[in-house]
Order: structure tokens, then sequence, then C-alpha cells
């Protein structure tokens, strides 16, 4: 046999490139000790998809034109894609969350896909070659290119989903949550709802016209982004202290009657004992300082003022780092040392909350 002859164009060496971090990315998360368990969906995820990569990678670099037995290697675990952002969400989101065998169900369709790559794997060259023919190119090949766009695209909905439910549930509970509304996640779900949508318009193409891309460039985007997943995953610093209730995420959203005493309390006990110069201030803690259930408290900001606790805190910050500013005094300090003496804990927190509440940042309120 002739040595193997590889193109090196630059679609070859980027996507060479990212098969190898890929891999490479995969093992740090699985070892990681922070958020540990969804790290490991993330692992998984990260070598299905270099995995894939290389069948692209075969296609562009004429491997599968120089030697067609490369065909049909069980490398196929694309049905596994959307299963695994969405549990890595999950878990990411509720630490409590815990894998149970139902949730096997997700993965019946890579287990089927796997499950085929691997029967051909083991058979003759002229099987595979009959199987190719007959069933892979009119059949199995567009079921796996669509069905993963649909699973991918409905995992992604799905992930979005809770994404949101979890930012809300946040916002109800903590005063200060940069580190742990996962910002970056929701952005990178906007990023692969993109590429659902750029993928669709291969699927329309394809079906519809018979119109195939020159490059699946699907597969090159589908691999920057989860490899942008995986460095961000390993930057978030641990959410194993976030148990998720899902009991009062909607709290806003369903009528209740207000009690003006209960809520007269509520803002008595943040005016007068100033808990919101506690930069951690939570909402449990809060309620045990005012004796009154979460839920309660929760239902008449969300109700009776039209507030989360996150904003029902930081409004009152907000009002100190006024209130300093325009005093007789101000010049002694700086703005960003104000703005830590009012509760709040980081200089990019407060900025984004002060325009938040203002329409102006901090320096152009005293300009």
């Amino acid at each position: 046999m002739l040595p193997m002859k590889i193109d090196f164009t630059w679609p070859v060496v980027i996507c060479g490139a990212m098969i190898v971090l890929g891999f490479f990315a995969a093992f740090p998360l699985w070892l990681s000790k922070e958020n540990r368990r969804s790290n490991r969906y993330l692992s998984i995820l990260l070598l299905t998809i270099a995995l894939w990569l290389i069948d692209f990678f075969f296609t562009i670099s004429g491997v599968y034109g120089q030697d067609p037995d490369f065909y049909f290697k069980p490398i196929y675990y694309s049905f596994a894609f959307g299963p695994l952002i969405y549990f890595y969400v999950k878990s990411l989101t509720n630490s409590a969350f815990r894998f149970r065998s139902i949730h096997l169900l997700h993965f019946i369709p890579v287990i089927a896909q796997a499950g085929l790559y691997w029967f051909l794997t083991f058979k003759d060259y002229e099987f595979r070659n009959w199987y190719w023919q007959q069933v892979h190119l009119p059949w199995t090949y567009r079921i796996e290119f669509n069905g993963t766009f649909l699973s991918l695209a409905i995992y992604i909905g799905l992930s979005f989903w809770l994404l949101r439910s979890y930012q809300k549930w946040v916002n109800n509970n903590f005063s200060e949550s940069s580190r742990i509304r996962l910002d970056w996640l929701r952005l990178l779900l906007a990023l692969f709802i993109v590429l659902c949508v750029q993928w669709l318009v291969e699927v329309i193409l394809r079906e519809a016209y018979e119109i195939y891309f020159g490059y699946n460039y699907s597969v090159l985007i589908l691999g920057l982004l989860t490899l942008i997943l995986a460095y961000s995953g390993l930057d978030q610093e641990s959410l194993t202290h976030i148990i998720y209730h899902k009991s009062n995420e909607d709290a806003e959203s369903k009528k209740i009657d207000i009690d003006g005493e209960i809520l007269s309390k509520i803002q008595d006990r943040m005016e007068n004992s100033r808990d919101y110069l506690d930069p951690s201030l939570t909402l449990k803690e809060f309620s045990d300082l005012l004796k009154i259930p979460r839920r309660t408290i929760s239902e008449h900001l969300n109700h009776g003022l039209h507030k989360s606790f996150h904003d029902f805190v930081n409004s009152y910050r907000v009002e100190e780092v006024k209130r300093k500013l325009l005093s007789d005094d101000r010049e002694k300090f700086t703005i960003e040392s104000i703005a830590y003496d009012s509760g709040f804990n980081s200089k990019a927190t407060f900025n984004r909350i002060f325009k938040k509440f203002t329409g102006v940042s901090p320096s152009n309120f005293i300009a």
C-alpha cells in the first residue's frame, strides 16, 4: 500500500487542530475539581465532537479517496451532542442533580447510531460498499445529518429554557450574582441557536434543491463553539453550593394577596438595618433575619414592588452610593471605595447595576 498523502490546506489544518485541542481539552475537564459532574458531561461532549470531526478531516484531506476502507469507522456519536449539552446545563445549574437510569432514554438514538457503526466495522468491504450505495446514501446519511440537527435544536432550546428559569431563580434569591448568573453560557447557547439556523439552511438546500456545500461548515462551527464552551466551563468558579429550588422560580407569575404589613416590614428592615451593606446577602439570610418565609418575601417583592430580590437589594445599594457621591466629603473617597462601602463587591458589577438603575455611569452621575 502506498503511503497516505494528506493535502494540508487551511481547512485541513484548522480541522486537525480542533481535533487535537478537543482530545486534549477533554482530560482537564474530566479531572477538574470545580463543577466536577457537569464538566464530565462537557468532557464527553468534546470527545464525541472530536471523533465526528475526524470524519470531516478524512473527507477534506483526501483520506477517503485514497482508501475507502476508512469509511464506517465507529467515530459517529452525533445524536449525543444535544443531550450532553442539556445535561451539562442541568447539572451546572443544580449541584443536587444526579443522573438516573431513566435519563438513559435521552441516549437511545446515539446508542442505535453507535451500534450501527460498530456492526459495520466488523463487516467486509463488499458489504460496507453495498450498504453505502443502497442504504446509507439514500437513507441513513440523511437520517443522521438531519436528525442530528433536529436533536441539537431541541436540546439547545430546552437548555436555553432551563438556563432562563435558573437565572430568574438566581435573581429572586441572591443580591450578588455576577459569578453565578452564567451570562457567558447564555451567550454561547444563543450562538448554538445561530448554528442550528445555519444547519437548517443546509438541510433545506440538501433536501429541497440538492445543493451541497463544499465544506460542512456546521461541523467546524460546532467544534469551535464547543471548544469555547470547554474553556469557559473550566474558567467557571464552583457552583456546588447552588441547589436550584424550582418551586419559587416563578413566584412573580402567580397572583397572590399582598399583605401591606409584611411588605412594610420587609422595606423597614432593609432601610433601618441596612442589610444591603452585606455584599453576599441572600434571600435565605434575609428571611432568617426577618423570620418570614423566603417564598413570602419573594412573592411580596415580585407582586408588591415588581422587583426581584436582586433588584430590591441593589436599589438600596445604588441609593447609598448616590447619597455618598453627592455628600460634601465625597472628594475624600474614590468611586470604587464608595461602591465597596455600599455593599457591592466588584467594580464591574457596580458599574453595570448603577447604570441599570440611573441610566448613566457613576462618573457621569457626578460630572
